[in-house]
């Protein structure tokens, strides 16, 4: 009778065994979970525009005229590029007064585009554009302007 009894027992354990799911029967003492994400590429900057007006007559020297934050998470890093509308110079009508900038201690004329290399990612990077007009009371009477458009781009 006992041995009945360990045999119907025996039975009764390979059957339940035998319904139980595979992952239930692979058990050991560690496993392992892979993780996965993906981080799209974005690239952005805010331009804070300081409405600067000078007197041309007295110039200014590294006056700062707005500032930029730059964000980009690119491992290899992002370019920032300045250009003038009018290669470089205000102007009023046929009239122009060449001036020079200065950005993140690059510095020179817009008469061609200026373009800063940031070696990695970075992320509310600020940076001031700073302008520099000459003295002189030789200008022709007029309002003068320029536009400068700043771009981020990804390496």
């Amino acid at each position: 009778m006992r041995r009945l009894l360990v045999r119907a027992i025996a039975a009764l354990l390979l059957s339940t065994t035998s319904l139980m799911p595979p992952a239930v029967l692979a058990q050991g003492t560690s496993g392992s979970m892979s993780l996965r994400g993906s981080m799209p590429m974005s690239c952005a900057i805010a331009v804070q525009d300081l409405g600067v007006t000078w007197n041309l007559n007295t110039g200014e020297s590294s006056k700062t005229v707005g500032s930029v934050t730059e964000s980009c998470n690119a491992a290899s890093g992002y370019s920032i590029s300045l250009a003038s509308a009018n290669g470089g110079k205000l102007r009023s009508g046929s009239n122009e007064i060449s001036y020079t900038v200065d950005y993140d201690s690059n510095a020179g004329s817009l008469t061609s585009q200026m373009v800063v290399q940031r070696a990695n990612a970075q992320f509310g990077k600020k940076s001031d554009l700073k302008v520099t007009v000459p003295i002189s009371s030789q200008h022709v009477a007029g309002d003068y302007a320029d536009t400068i458009t700043v771009t981020i781009a990804a390496r």
